[in-house]
Parts: C-alpha cells; sequence; structure tokens
C-alpha cells in the first residue's frame, strides 16, 4: 500500500492537476508508466521523443524501447513479483544518452496490483560523471608533478646547503615561492600564469616598499602551469639574491628585467632577462660575488632543464645577469 500525503483542491479540477504533474515531470527529466498486472499499459506520462508508438499500436516493453531494451525491461520485470519489490536499470540509449528504469511492485488502496516506473534522464549526470572523473586524473597528473618539482627542490637544496638551519631557510623560500605560482596557476583554471603577475609576487614579498626599483619591460607573456612554476622560482632566486647580496637598494639603481618573444631558426621562443646593477666589482669581489650567491644550480640547471630551455647567469663587472630562453610552441 502507498501511505503518503496527498492533497489538492477539489474546485481546481483534474485538468489543472494533470497540467501540473506533467509539467513537474518534465522539468525532472523524468516519465512515469504504470502497468496492470498482467503487464498491460495503464498510462505513460512524459515520455521522451526519441520513444512512440505507431498509430493504432498498443504500448509494450518492445514495441516503445525497441526488442534490446525490452526484453532486458521484461526480465527486470519477471523478478518483482510481491509489492515493495523494486530493481533499477541504467541504459545506453545511443547518441551518448543514458536512462535510468526503476522498476516497483506497488498496491493501490483498491488493493490492485501494478508496476510502476520511473524513467530518469542520466545523460547530464553521467557527462558531469566523466567530466569530474578527467579532472580528478588530470588533478592526480598534475599533483604527481609538482611532488616531483618539490623533491627536485628538497634535493638540489640539501645538496648545497652546509648546515640544516640554512637547508630550511632556502628551501622554505623555495617552497613558498612554488606554493605562490600553483595559486596563481589555480585562479586562472589550470591556464597558466603571467610573466608580471610572477614577478609582482616576488616584488612584493621582498622590496615592496621599494618597488620602483624593479622595471620590467617587453611582453606579459601567459606561460603555461609547468614554466609558471619554474620561472616563478627563477624569479624567487634572483630577488633574494639581489636583496641578500646586492646593492641596488644603496645605490638606487634599478634592476632591469624583460620577457619578448623571439623567432629562432628552431622556432618561436620566450626569452626572460635578468639585468641587476652592481660594483663596479674588482676580480676578487666578482670571485666572492660568485661564492656568496646561492641558488646557481636552479637557476643554471633545473629550470632550464624543465622548460626545455637554456640560461646563462654570469657575475660581471658592473652586473649580475641571467639570460633564460625555451621554446614557446611547447610551453604556450
Amino acid at each position: 500500500m502507498v501511505h503518503r500525503l496527498t492533497w489538492f483542491e477539489p474546485e481546481r479540477g483534474d485538468d489543472k492537476l494533470r497540467e501540473f504533474f506533467i509539467t513537474a515531470l518534465i522539468d525532472m527529466s523524468a516519465s512515469l508508466i504504470l502497468q496492470d498486472s498482467d503487464g498491460q499499459y495503464i498510462c505513460i506520462t512524459t515520455l521522451p521523443a526519441r520513444w512512440s508508438l505507431k498509430p493504432g499500436q498498443r504500448p509494450s516493453d518492445d514495441g516503445i524501447f525497441g526488442a534490446e531494451i525490452g526484453a532486458r525491461l521484461q526480465e527486470l520485470k519477471a523478478g518483482l513479483i510481491k509489492p515493495g519489490d523494486r530493481a533499477e536499470l541504467e541504459i545506453e540509449a545511443g547518441d551518448d544518452t543514458y536512462f535510468e528504469f526503476r522498476c516497483r511492485v506497488v498496491e493501490m488502496s483498491s488493493q490492485e496490483i501494478n508496476m510502476l516506473t520511473v524513467v530518469m534522464d542520466r545523460t547530464e549526470d553521467r557527462r558531469r560523471e566523466r567530466l569530474l572523473r578527467a579532472l580528478l586524473r588530470e588533478v592526480s597528473h598534475r599533483s604527481k608533478n609538482l611532488l616531483a618539482i618539490i623533491q627536485s627542490i628538497a634535493s638540489q637544496t640539501a645538496r648545497h646547503s652546509g648546515t640544516l638551519e640554512a637547508f630550511l631557510g632556502k628551501f622554505r623560500g623555495r617552497l613558498h615561492a612554488l606554493s605562490q605560482s600553483q595559486d596563481l596557476i589555480t585562479d586562472s583554471s589550470w591556464r597558466g600564469a603571467y610573466f608580471r603577475d610572477l614577478l609582482k609576487q616576488q616584488v612584493d614579498r621582498y622590496v615592496q616598499e621599494n618597488a620602483d626599483l624593479v622595471k620590467v619591460s617587453g611582453e606579459d607573456v601567459l606561460l603555461t602551469p609547468n614554466a609558471s612554476l619554474h620561472i616563478g622560482l627563477a624569479l624567487h632566486e634572483l630577488i633574494v639574491n639581489a636583496v641578500s647580496h646586492g646593492d641596488f637598494l644603496a645605490s638606487r639603481r634599478p634592476i632591469e628585467i624583460s620577457c619578448e618573444r623571439i623567432d629562432t631558426g628552431s622556432g618561436p621562443q620566450i626569452r626572460m632577462t635578468w639585468i641587476e646593477p652592481v660594483g663596479p666589482l674588482d676580480e676578487q669581489a666578482i670571485a666572492a660575488a660568485k661564492t656568496a650567491r646561492f641558488g646557481s644550480t636552479v637557476l643554471e640547471r633545473v629550470v632550464p632543464s624543465s622548460v626545455n630551455g637554456h640560461a646563462h647567469h654570469t657575475v660581471e663587472r658592473d652586473q649580475v645577469r641571467y639570460d633564460l630562453t625555451f621554446p614557446q610552441e611547447i610551453y604556450e
């Protein structure tokens, strides 16, 4: 027996009630089928247009849904005998569409036994599930890449750190730079990050009150996620070295940074240039500056190899210069 509260105002009439239920079922992408105990169809409501009956044809599972789906439905219903028995069946109906059939034996107030079938369109649900699975696979893939980058950073930092304190200081800074770049990538729905946004992150963190001493020119290139992580790391190394070991703040001579697209024999490339004024330095001071500045492995090996490019990092008499060039067609 069905024991649920049902009420409607008699004065409204059956036509109003019927229109309401049909509209509600359509909005729910649902259809209802009612059969008697002999399997004869009593009622069908809002069945999708893909299923229809020929004029004069009496409805049946085979006649409406075709032989294949009809046979599966009949097999399912054959196992439902007493009131309360229920079963579900999901069917791919072609054209990447999915429908769920919920069959249930019900006893009406008149003691009559009927078979109630609810047909639900699950096409959008399945598409969302596939999209979610694809997104989860992508997140897993990117997470593994990110962990590999962190592992590489930890290894390189440990290799060139004399003490635990030195390791922690360098590693935390690099990890923070990586997380900032990751935030930009996430905000862009994984499209990547713009070069100037990556630079601004590091400038705001280390020389916010002297931001006018960092001059940027060229194009604001959109970098792919992989390139964004590594370019952000390179900018972190450069700005930390400049603040820790350079004299641009005291001399008030600005650092000049540029990013541009260039055409080469091997195809279009992106070139980033960092020119930091120093000195002038004599030979002994140049050697000392090279020793004091850390991160050369990251700048000269880790970053360029990760973006399939090449880099030059030099300390000269009057400037520190870093040039990084990598293919545009791969990373953008």
